[in-house]
């Protein structure tokens, strides 16, 4: 497999494991991007930039993140709260009134963070056309009910994560999630990320095709095969379970190499980035890149603070998660115990750990049937923790 980048001295197990990704595990395309203290040390990228093509991956190379767009977009009420525009212990009725139907005065703000809000889901799903317009969603999430009394429980907001977030950012600044990560935090880092793709790069095809992938058939001999629960499977099979109509808030759910899906912004599932954004961002976060740093010191306690843990009414694994981001866990392994990042369903991950000053992006143009932790990613995290064992012996 010819792999294309460089790493820094030291690093060089992450190559290793980001070439055993494609001849082992199946990865079609992909990138991979790791920053240690602000700098660079680990930009690879491989395979085709379609996961149906021919075409080479290039370094520019930018694909769909799917729920890692969740990390990106939780930047935003955070620094709005680090500015004192927003306060995450205010009624989101405060800054949004019609919100408060059903009893939704009791949702904070926090709650929508960690989710906590009661609205994994909507009673009566959108289409993929009304997804599209900036105001169904949010129309449809302050219409809808909670399904367990607000902040008394955590379930994964899957999709209405993304609308609640939107709406709120708009009522507060007058722009929505994707013009503020725009103007605020991709321009001023020089990121190729973008919440809404804009017509020039749709134009200049900076984004690959992306597609489902079957995970390959291990390889004969002894090993522990991981599967489902079977009480997960259910979950996800059955049609009437909080899991399956979490994920069902779009029914059907749109295409994703459709540019019209790519233009709009959709902050729980349509994010695009190189991998090198991805880590650029999450290393901006916890430290200065370039002389720019994100988040101060308290915004980072905050965002990476417990505020829900254990069984996950939605997920049915035990999750947990900080204001906006996952934290490490069994759901979903990050480097270390103050980790914290997310992933998107079926491949990428982007985190950051501020004790060991790493920052990872990891973007694919193949989806597995994977939700919290796909084996390449994992395997890159490991990779990443050998390296830190030898480059600091």
């Amino acid at each position: 497999m010819d792999v294309n980048g460089t790493v820094a001295e030291g690093f060089e197990p992450v190559r290793d494991a980001f070439v055993r990704n494609f001849e082992a595990l199946g990865d079609r395309g992909a990138a991979v991007a790791v920053y240690r203290d602000g700098r660079r040390v680990v930009d690879l990228w491989g395979g085709t930039k379609d996961v149906d093509g021919t075409t080479p991956w290039q370094r520019g190379t930018a694909q769909v993140v799917r729920s890692a767009t969740k990390g990106v977009a939780a930047a935003v009420p955070l620094l709005l709260h680090q500015r004192g525009e927003l306060d995450l212990d205010a009624p989101v009725g405060e800054y949004w009134p019609e919100f408060k139907a059903h009893g939704k005065d009791r949702v904070l703000v926090r709650h929508v963070l960690n989710h906590r809000a009661g609205l994994p889901l909507l009673d009566r799903p959108i289409t993929p056309q009304d997804a599209l317009d900036p105001r169904r969603g949010p129309e449809a999430a302050a219409a809808q009910a909670p399904v367990w009394e607000p902040g008394t429980d955590h379930g994964y907001h899957a999709l209405t994560y993304g609308w609640m977030l939107d709406e709120l950012v708009r009522r507060v600044t007058g722009r929505g999630a994707g013009e503020w990560i725009a103007a605020e935090i991709a321009a001023p880092l020089g990121l190729d990320l973008w919440l809404g793709l804009p017509e020039a790069e749709e134009a200049a095809g900076r984004t690959g095709r992306v597609g489902r992938i079957e995970a390959p058939e291990p390889a004969p001999g002894p090993g522990l095969r991981v599967r489902p629960k079977r009480s997960v499977t259910e979950a996800y099979d059955d049609p009437g379970s909080l899991t399956r109509r979490a994920f069902a808030a779009i029914t059907p759910f749109p295409d994703q190499n459709d540019p019209a899906y790519r233009a709009a912004a959709l902050p729980a599932t349509n994010g695009i980035a190189t991998a090198d954004s991805l880590a650029r961002f999450y290393a901006a976060l916890i430290g200065e890149v370039d002389g720019i740093r994100l988040f101060d010191p308290a915004t980072v306690a905050a965002a990476r603070a417990e505020e829900s843990a254990g069984p996950d009414r939605v997920l049915v694994v035990n999750t947990r998660f900080g204001l906006g981001y996952m934290l490490h866990g069994s759901a979903s392994p990050l480097l270390g115990p103050g980790s914290f990042g997310h992933p998107g369903r079926g491949g990428a991950l982007g985190f950051a750990d501020p004790e060991t000053g790493v920052a990872l992006g990891y973007v694919t143009n193949g989806f597995r049937k994977t939700v919290t932790a796909d084996p390449r990613a994992q395997a890159l995290v490991g990779a990443v923790r050998v390296a830190l064992e030898q480059v600091t012996r």
